[in-house]
């Protein structure tokens, strides 16, 4: 899925400090980190640590020159992943300060370096998808792997393996089209869904969906069922409030779901799910203010924001007993494992359903 402004499957900027950007298994911005904890009644008892609930700890503490922020980690499956070592007290790369890259293959247990290609380059953006690896600089192009980061070779233009990841649709930047990726261009469909302002595409479920906003804040979106030959359009059901985006998100099951962002983008979005027909997704008890949302399949999407994660589905809300704290930001991989992604660590939930395996991963200079 890509859009009209397509962020990375995973990015992170420097520019010219160190700032993450949130990855496809959502397309929120991330919540503030929180700088005090709140309030415990007096009298009980502090809640037990993650790691006292049965939590996987997989800990690196790697031997690096220098005395380097938190990485940014990101996985593209539950053992493939990358971290970024790229700012030394907020400040970007410097030659005392150069900036660092390894690999996992191992979910985490073990970490290798790989060469960066441009470690004191200070506007530059790693994008990961599965199989390959990227480091964008501004102004001088992509340094691209697939090779698990042996070499990188450099492009002027993104690379067409970024681009295959993107999937098959997607919306052209220039134009505002949807197009498909050949292997070598975007070519615009002959025929163009009937949505104002098309925001992103999706595939799932043997469909193609397009959504986005009119110029008085309404939600529109079509589908099609023959590879964007034609198309079923029309407006969303009420969104319940104003909303300024509308993506198409995809569960690992293939079903359809749309996010509708909120003007603050702290609010619980405005959610759709495909079912012969897109049809509202909300709960009477559901939380005000949500971080990041990440449709699971099945009807259920888990959400995560202040009051900690929750889950979605049947039209009610339940409360989740996830290790994962309100700084997290969830996503979901294609095999279904949920990634909640904090300042700190990285938490892989494996499994099924709500009750997951938890691996907490944390990487750190020497």
């Amino acid at each position: 899925m890509i859009g009209r402004a397509p962020r990375s499957l995973t990015a992170l900027s420097l520019v010219p400090v160190l700032a993450a950007c949130s990855a496809i298994g959502d397309v929120r911005r991330e919540p503030p980190a929180r700088t005090s904890a709140p309030p415990r009644p007096v009298g009980t008892a502090p809640a037990p640590s993650p790691e006292a609930d049965g939590v996987e700890v997989r800990r690196a503490a790697l031997a690096i020159a220098g005395r380097y922020d938190r990485p940014y980690v990101e996985f593209t499956d539950p053992d493939h992943g990358w971290a970024l070592f790229g700012s030394c007290g907020s400040r970007p790369p410097a030659r005392n300060c150069p900036a660092v890259l390894y690999t996992t293959l191992d979910g985490g247990r073990s970490w290798s370096r790989v060469r960066h290609p441009r470690p004191l380059a200070w506007d530059q953006q790693l994008h990961t998808a599965p199989g390959m690896a990227a480091i964008r600089v501004d102004r001088e192009g992509w340094y691209t792997s697939t090779d698990g980061g042996a070499s990188f070779p450099r492009t002027a233009g993104e690379p067409a393996v970024w681009r295959v990841a993107q999937g098959r649709f997607q919306v052209d930047e220039a134009t505002g089209r949807v197009a498909r990726w050949d292997g070598r261009r975007l070519v615009a469909l002959a025929a163009q869904p009937s949505v104002p302002r098309v925001d992103t595409v999706g595939e799932g479920g043997g469909l193609l969906a397009a959504a986005g906003v009119d110029d008085d804040g309404w939600p529109y979106a079509a589908v099609s069922s023959d590879g964007g030959r034609s198309w079923r359009a029309g407006p969303l059901p009420s969104p319940g409030g104003e909303v300024i985006v509308v993506r198409v998100r995809t569960a690992p099951d293939g079903e359809l779901w749309l996010v509708g962002e909120r003007p603050d983008r702290t609010g619980l979005p405005a959610l759709w799910r495909h079912r012969d027909g897109w049809v509202p997704v909300t709960a009477p008890q559901r939380p005000d203010r949500v971080g990041s949302v990440a449709p699971l399949g099945a009807g259920r999407v888990a959400v995560n924001g202040p009051e900690g994660p929750g889950l979605l589905v049947d039209g009610r809300y339940e409360r989740l007993g996830w290790p994962v704290g309100p700084e997290h930001h969830l996503s979901v991989l294609p095999d279904g494992t949920v990634v909640a992604r904090g300042p700190q660590d990285v938490l892989l939930g494996a499994g099924g359903g709500t009750d997951r395996r938890w691996v907490r991963v944390v990487v750190q200079d020497g």
